[in-house]
């Protein structure tokens, strides 16, 4: 119990260190204007902050204490700017995120595309400051190549070939098939823990050789992760006849097989990595117990 205890402890404290230098990058973005507020509003509504944890995790695991904070909370700068898109009328229509209004609906669509955009560019920019304070322990060459490879990955996973064009699926495919709802999910969900994965290894002076590991690594992590929601969903999405949840096209027991074929090749890709140990297999375990 009391070493359950302590690593749920540390999750939390990581969430808390998060939390706090969110509102410090908040503070530095601008003056305090109504921008600004409803960037604030947005960042500070409640996140699990699963994807930057995941990205200080990997970081710490490799074990050279390089400094990875600032890529993690770009992490959420581009995961809650990919949010306040989707709940806009145009899209998803969401009238609630996590219990509050939605950032359009507290302000104004106009303030919500412009905040969206606001954190989209923030996080750029966040990655170029980590890069740099990186050369107190690496040389010129090698930030400017994490960095070129940290933003390289970014723009694809958060573009038509990542989050964007998941999203664009989702609302316009009238495919139900297991491909098509798998690349929904690949584009929409699993880019997103791409994003974090690679940065964390990166930002953490993981090898460079090694990245296409990572991204298969997360893969199998995003892929069970969004199957485990699906099945939390099954019997609403069933009820409202939402037919892109691939716990409905598989099937319940087919699903929670995926879900622990998924975890597997998830543990022995994290083997060939050496992450498949605490730190990190903290957020492992956390994921293993959705289902």
């Amino acid at each position: 119990m009391f070493l359950m205890k302590s690593k749920n402890k540390i999750l939390l404290d990581l969430k808390q260190k998060i939390e706090d230098d969110i509102l410090l990058e908040i503070k530095e973005m601008s003056k305090k204007n109504e921008l600004r507020d409803a960037i604030e509003y947005s960042l500070l509504n409640g996140g699990k902050r699963f994807r930057p944890i995941i990205v200080l995790l990997i970081a710490q695991c490799i074990g050279k204490n390089f400094d990875a904070t600032k890529a993690a909370i770009s992490c959420e700068f581009f995961h809650t700017a990919s949010l306040i898109a989707d709940d806009l009328p145009c899209m998803d229509d969401e009238k609630l995120r996590r219990c509050k209004p939605t950032l359009h609906l507290r302000f104004s669509e106009a303030i919500a595309v412009l905040a969206s955009y606001s954190l989209i560019s923030a996080g750029y920019e966040l990655i170029y400051k980590n890069s740099q304070s990186l050369l107190s322990k690496l040389p010129q060459e090698k930030c400017d190549r994490i960095c070129t490879i940290a933003i390289e990955a970014v723009s694809k996973y958060a573009g038509v070939n990542g989050a964007t064009g998941g999203q664009y699926l989702d609302l316009y495919s009238r495919d139900d098939s297991i491909e098509a709802i798998t690349e929904i999910i690949h584009k929409k969900t699993i880019s997103l823990f791409e994003i974090a994965f690679i940065l964390g290894w990166l930002f953490g002076g993981g090898e460079l050789e090694k990245l296409d590991l990572v991204k298969k690594a997360s893969f199998h992590f995003g892929m069970a992760f969004q199957v485990a929601d699906d099945l939390k969903d099954f019997d609403e999405d069933l009820k409202n006849n939402k037919t892109i949840n691939i716990a409905i096209a598989l099937g319940k027991e087919t699903a929670k097989n995926k879900f622990l074929s998924e975890i597997k090749n998830l543990k022995d890709t994290l083997n060939q990595l050496d992450l498949n140990k605490d730190p990190f297999k903290l957020i492992v375990d956390k994921l293993e117990k959705l289902v």
